[in-house]
């Protein structure tokens, strides 16, 4: 079973909504406990870094970590919940849970490029790393983003797929167990469906 902790910042409902359709069965759960009966985690949150932190820390730090870290269920953080698996975030002042060697960055470029922040919509996802998540077929892979930063890995081995805002970025991360994606899926129609699949699978 996929257990889903309520962070109160995430887009539950639809991440419920696209596990129901590939067939799998998850659970939002409010009680740090019930992480002991998961399969599978998932991570999701929108807002800002401390916000998140501050969740994990009051009640869920331990029982994520010891599911994560020492009986190894495999984890997908989906947009700040990929991030809040980093070191550190430029979006706030405390600590991320550290699992995977990176920082969270704010996009930052020239201002001739006249972009906007966030990041918003559609855009297209290239794998650079065989993995399990992301099927490396010959065809185009486009998923929903909103998010102003974005992750950098130490080591790059970490990044299973980058896609462009002004200068590349890693779009999707892996480090054992643990998988992160700064996009959407459940907002992503087929693409997040295939991946959402392989996810279950794993």
């Amino acid at each position: 079973m996929i257990v889903i902790p309520a962070l109160s910042l995430g887009n539950f409902a639809s991440i419920l909504r696209v596990i129901d359709k590939c067939g799998g069965y998850a659970e939002l759960i409010d009680s740090p406990i019930a992480l002991r009966k998961a399969d599978k985690i998932i991570l999701a949150g929108v807002g800002a870094f401390d916000y998140g932190m501050t969740s994990i820390n009051s009640m869920w730090r331990e029982e994520l970590e010891n599911a994560v870290l020492v009986r190894r269920i495999p984890i997908l953080g989906i947009c700040l919940g990929m991030q809040l698996m980093c070191k550190f975030s430029e979006e706030g002042h405390l600590p991320g849970l550290g699992w995977i060697d990176a920082e969270v960055r704010r996009f930052s470029w020239s201002s001739d490029l006249n972009l906007k922040l966030p990041h918003m919509g559609w855009n297209t996802v290239k794998i650079v790393k065989s993995n399990p998540l992301l099927e490396t077929g010959d065809d185009e892979q486009r998923f929903y983003f909103v998010h102003s930063y974005h992750v950098v890995c130490n080591n790059p081995n970490d990044v299973l797929a980058t896609a462009h805002y002004g200068y590349e970025f890693a779009s999707a991360i892996n480090h054992d167990n643990i998988f992160g994606v700064q996009f959407h899926p459940e907002k992503s129609h087929k693409f997040g469906i295939r991946l959402i699949n392989n996810f279950l699978r794993l």
